[in-house]
């Protein structure tokens, strides 16, 4: 933000700009406060500087400091909460979550599970794989009432090779409802620009903002 000072010229009673940028809010009250009484000690006595004029500038440096406490305050926040949010999903690595996603990675051979939520009813619903090539594959459902639809996708049943697939629910209702699937956490970055990334088996790498549900961690056997 920019704060100007205006200063009377004595000999030809002209008006000119300071400008204060890029300094912090210490610099810039102090530099503020030695132009102002600079710009007092020199106008001219027979024109002084109208008062409201220096009401207005100290107006002006108060709301730029309150601004820039804002800013520094929020930054420090955001940061804060990264790393906190970090923290906590890191304590999940090795949890099954569901994810938010219109995509899916397979194996060639791993079974993948996952659910949709239906709000209305369907006698005719499809689970719909589409791979790079455009070629669907389709996972048949059956009638459906309101609520959880569960589903699993078996690519040596399928005859679906490795890669990724866009994944879709097709209802007779015409209802695209969101698709959740479940995979591995197995790690958590926080990423220069202060967004939090999470690689999920069966997804890949996604933003924190499609983890939908937590499903713990398997049992292990000693």
């Amino acid at each position: 933000m920019t704060v100007s000072l205006l200063n009377n010229n004595s000999s030809t009673g002209t008006t000119t700009g300071t400008s204060i940028t890029g300094n912090t809010a210490s610099e810039t009250s102090d530099m503020f406060t030695k132009l102002l009484v600079a710009q007092i000690q020199n106008q001219d006595p027979l024109s002084p500087t109208d008062p409201a004029q220096f009401v207005q500038q100290l107006t002006q440096l108060s709301q730029t400091e309150s601004l820039q406490n804002m800013a520094s305050i929020t930054s420090a926040s955001a940061s804060a909460l990264s790393s906190l949010q970090v923290m906590a999903l890191g304590g999940q690595v090795g949890s099954d979550v569901m994810i938010t996603t219109g995509s899916v990675k397979l194996d060639g051979s791993t079974k993948v599970t996952g659910q949709a939520t239906l709000t209305s009813a369907s006698s005719n619903t499809t689970l719909v794989l589409t791979g790079a090539d455009g070629v669907r594959h389709e996972v048949a459902l059956g009638t459906q009432a309101p609520g959880i639809v569960d589903f699993s996708i078996n690519p040596t049943n399928l005859g679906l090779p490795a890669g990724s697939y866009s994944v879709a629910l097709e209802t007779s209702s015409k209802e695209t409802p969101a698709i959740n699937i479940q995979g591995r956490l197995n790690n958590v970055r926080l990423l220069s620009n202060g967004s939090v990334q999470l690689n999920v088996s069966n997804v890949g790498d996604t933003g924190s903002d499609t983890l939908s549900a937590f499903n713990g961690k398997a049992a292990t056997t000693i």
